[in-house]
């Protein structure tokens, strides 16, 4: 009797692990299926952020499939910058650790901005690096 007594909280533990396992496996499988649609995309448990020519999609990753995507397009983009605790970074000197990871989107029209949270510095950088040479390359096009 006081073995068994002993065995169940691992018995409780080992059932709530594989069920969070399993809403997190239904995440992903929601997120691969979204991002078909698009050229590029990224998954982490704050946010997916995809891209399909000029437009950006971004949106909350749940059970049932992305909540809330909503959609905005470089070509409104003025600036892109890497915040880390709210404060910008240079992309090309990133930081090993910080807390709050943001790529912050500021938009022409009323001075705007769009923050999509990331988990990791590293993948917040490289996305960050990519949609700058993105924004360059749209205003190249505009200038001529």
């Amino acid at each position: 009797m006081e073995r068994g007594l002993l065995w169940l909280p691992l018995l409780v533990a080992f059932f709530w692990l594989a069920w969070q396992g399993s809403r997190e496996y239904q995440k992903v499988e929601a997120y691969r299926i979204w991002a078909e649609n698009f050229d590029r995309a990224k998954y982490d448990i704050y946010a997916v952020l995809a891209q399909k020519g000029n437009d950006i999609t971004w949106g909350k990753p749940t059970v049932k499939g992305i909540v809330d995507p909503k959609t905005f397009s470089l070509n409104n983009v003025t600036n892109i910058n890497l915040l880390i605790d709210d404060k910008p970074i240079d992309i090309e000197k990133l930081p090993r650790r910080g807390g709050k990871i943001e790529l912050e989107f500021v938009l022409s029209q009323n001075c705007k901005s769009i923050c999509i949270p990331f988990t990791e510095i590293p993948l917040a950088g490289e996305w960050g690096k990519f949609l700058q040479g993105e924004l360059q390359r749209i205003e190249k096009v505009r200038s001529k």
